[in-house]
């Protein structure tokens, strides 16, 4: 078991880049996959969940060349090009990978089986399979669980309103349209992250937009494109924290995406008195890019605004250690989508730092958190990288030494994250159990 040893009393300073963004990585690999011509992939995150969607289309025929140092590149196979696979498609931890997969292959005409490790499969897929399903899709599933038996079918355009805002239920559902005859809409009851409707468009398939409702006819083709990720703004979040929360911070955090459906962090944090400054603005690949300075400041605990919540909802790990670092109360609701993440984010988090000595009271959709001194010693992340990322930070400020356990599952999103972290002022030691 994979494990981090922090010592506290450091301060983070320096100037660099993060990782290439998942999200925006994830969709360039399959969209790249289903279209016609050469995609070449720059700053692609090789992190485990997208080498699980690289893996899971090379099965099914397409060819690729590496990743290698962030570029890829995708001889794509059109939409209709795609081959049937021999093995179940393994996604790993990937939730996006799994769902996303779901909806290119309800349309396929052949069979083909989604799995993955123990915590994907514990997660809940029925919001996925009932568009889908409402769509024409043949899926078999376990209490609504993976793995998932899928029995590619001709498919049928639908308009769909999401009962809980989810970037990735939209994308699987606005994918299943690209094969689907006549139009499929799909309404949001809140932003979500819109990086699939920028790449469509991106790729030559136009995607209709008016406030929370998008829509794209089936039919048509992709075309193979150039493309550059911008930087994670995901996992920028632990080093906005650590520099917010350590004295004598002064941090800056080179070509992040800083797409308007992803800032929550960034707004949160600003509101609780966080200094936080974009520089250099630009775009790449069609999103917004900025590089962004964090320098140490007192924290004030807030109410934080239920429409930032989706804004957000990756981010909250990184906000429940900045809340219990700020003075006063910090009250999280609307926040139950945190309940089916890769772990149960509000309940590792609250007991994490009960473990440190916080106040924290567990709400269905959120919790209360009292800030005070955190103290060192035992945190288990329950194999949640973006949990283990955030109590590594956490530890800047403890009163004494802090492990953390079962952190391998970083590899999925930040596999340079000790390095970066290290390189930053970070006293962090990785060990195995």
């Amino acid at each position: 078991m994979t494990r981090y040893l922090v010592r506290p009393g450091s301060r983070l300073a320096g100037r660099f880049p993060v990782p290439g963004d998942k999200s925006i990585s994830h969709r360039a690999v399959i969209l790249g996959a289903l279209a016609e011509g050469v995609t070449e992939v720059e700053g692609l995150l090789e992190g485990a969940d997208v080498l699980a969607t690289i893996a899971a289309f090379r099965s099914m025929g397409v060819q690729m060349e590496g990743p290698d140092k962030g570029h890829l590149r995708i001889y794509g196979a059109g939409l209709q090009g795609l081959r049937a696979p021999v093995v179940p498609l393994d996604c790993g931890n990937s939730g996006t990978a799994m769902r996303l997969l779901a909806g290119v292959l309800a349309g396929q005409p052949f069979p083909s089986t989604l799995v993955g490790d123990a915590s994907l499969q514990k997660r809940p897929m029925g919001r996925i399979l009932n568009p889908l399903r409402a769509m024409g899709a043949e899926i078999a599933a376990q209490d609504g669980r993976a793995p998932l038996h899928i029995h590619g079918r001709p498919l049928h355009g639908i308009d769909y309103a999401l009962p809980v805002a989810s970037a990735q239920v939209k994308s699987a559902v606005l994918l299943a349209g690209l094969y689907a005859d006549g139009q499929t809409c799909v309404t949001e009851p809140a932003p979500t992250r819109d990086h699939s409707e920028r790449m469509l468009q991106g790729f030559g398939h136009p995607v209709e937009r008016h406030g929370p409702r998008a829509c794209l006819r089936g039919g048509g083709r992709l075309c193979g494109q150039a493309l550059q990720v911008p930087g994670d703004i995901s996992s920028a979040a632990f080093f906005l924290l650590g520099a917010t929360i350590a004295p004598g911070s002064d941090l800056t955090l080179e070509g992040v995406g800083i797409n308007p459906t992803r800032t929550g962090i960034i707004e949160i944090l600003t509101r609780m008195g966080a200094r936080i400054d974009l520089t250099a603005l630009r775009e790449v690949g069609g999103e917004p890019v900025a590089d962004i300075r964090v320098r140490y400041a007192p924290l004030q605990g807030i109410a934080i605004p239920r429409r930032l919540v989706p804004l957000a909802i990756d981010e909250f790990p990184a906000l429940f250690i900045a809340a219990a670092c700020a003075k006063g109360q910090t009250v999280i609701a609307g926040a139950e989508e945190l309940r089916v993440k890769e772990s149960d984010r509000i309940a590792v988090m609250a007991g994490g730092l009960r473990a440190l000595g916080a106040t924290v009271e567990e709400r269905v959709d959120g919790a209360i958190i009292s800030g005070s001194a955190l103290l060192g010693g035992r945190v288990d992340s329950h194999g949640d990288h973006r949990i283990a990322m955030a109590f590594a930070m956490a530890a800047l400020v403890a009163q004494g030494d802090m492990e953390i356990l079962d952190c391998a599952n970083v590899a999925t999103s930040f596999p340079s994250f000790p390095v970066l972290a290290q390189q930053a002022g970070l006293l962090l030691e990785v060990a195995s159990a």
